[in-house]
């Protein structure tokens, strides 16, 4: 073989060399064209799918490629969504983050995800509260059953503007629900959770339950009492005041009675009628 090479003539090797710097260029254009999958994950480019699941990961990953178009990071132990964790991933359809640790979502964590979002799953999570800021303006189909959730107002309004996946809406259950009117409001305190615990959600509010309104009048009996408190303080200290002026002016006239009578000192005209 080697000898037949050698042997070609200058003008038969330089016919190969134009074929030799096509397919040069095109493994350089291939290696370009896939940019690097992130640590721990499988990256499938035909479909622009990014397979990080059962991977162990604390957080989301790093260097997601920006035409991702299905993302799985499910069965991990992520606890957080930073706002920044999907800037780039204009073209995502499906995200799931089943199955985690997560308890915090970061304001507009998921507000960069674009029109296309299809699919929203965070079920399987350790989720109590979250807002409409936090979620953005998403319509893909979610899926938020399996979490311990804190029924009350700001998860009320969420949830009627979510497109909540029907098959899973009976699962977003009321871990805990905001107190009746003159209850605190503190609902982690001594265990208490609430009249709705345990309930689903959507159920109660088909049933009647509005814990916004429920919520407004707490807040207007708060605000009442507080109001009470601080008009009874104000009365108390004029009251006192008033007390402590009328003591001291009453100290004050007692010591001017008891300062002896000044003596009468003689006048000029005095002196004169005498001596006459």
């Amino acid at each position: 073989m080697w000898r037949n090479i050698s042997t070609r003539r200058p003008g038969q090797v330089g016919h190969f060399l134009p074929w030799l710097c096509i397919l040069l260029c095109c493994s350089s254009l291939r290696g370009q064209a896939s940019p690097p999958c992130p640590d721990s994950c499988h990256c499938a480019w035909d479909t622009s799918t990014v397979l990080c699941s059962d991977a162990g990961l604390q957080e989301i990953p790093e260097g997601i490629p920006p035409d991702t178009v299905s993302l799985h990071l499910e069965r991990n132990n992520i606890r957080s969504i930073p706002e920044s964790a999907f800037v780039d991933l204009v073209h995502l359809q499906d995200l799931d983050l089943s199955h985690n640790r997560i308890d915090t979502l970061s304001s507009g964590a998921l507000r960069h995800l674009g029109p296309e979002l299809r699919l929203l799953d965070l079920s399987h999570n350790q989720l109590r509260q979250a807002s409409r800021e936090e979620l953005g303006s998403t319509r893909a189909k979610t899926r938020l059953y399996h979490n311990p959730w804190h029924c009350d107002c700001t998860l009320q309004e969420l949830m009627e503007t979510l497109n909540l996946e029907a098959e899973t809406v009976n699962g977003i259950v009321c871990e805990s629900s905001v107190r009746a009117l003159g209850e605190s409001s503190r609902w982690e305190e001594h265990g208490w959770l609430g009249e709705h615990a345990g309930q689903p959600l959507v159920k109660l509010l088909h049933s009647g339950v509005n814990f916004c309104s429920l919520q407004r009048k707490t807040t207007d009996v708060a605000m009442l009492v507080t109001m009470f408190v601080w008009f009874f303080m104000v009365i108390v200290y004029v009251v006192y005041y008033v007390r402590q002026n009328q003591a001291e002016a009453r100290r004050h006239l007692e010591y001017l009675k008891s300062l002896p009578s000044p003596r009468k000192t003689p006048t000029e005209t005095d002196t004169l009628s005498t001596g006459f």
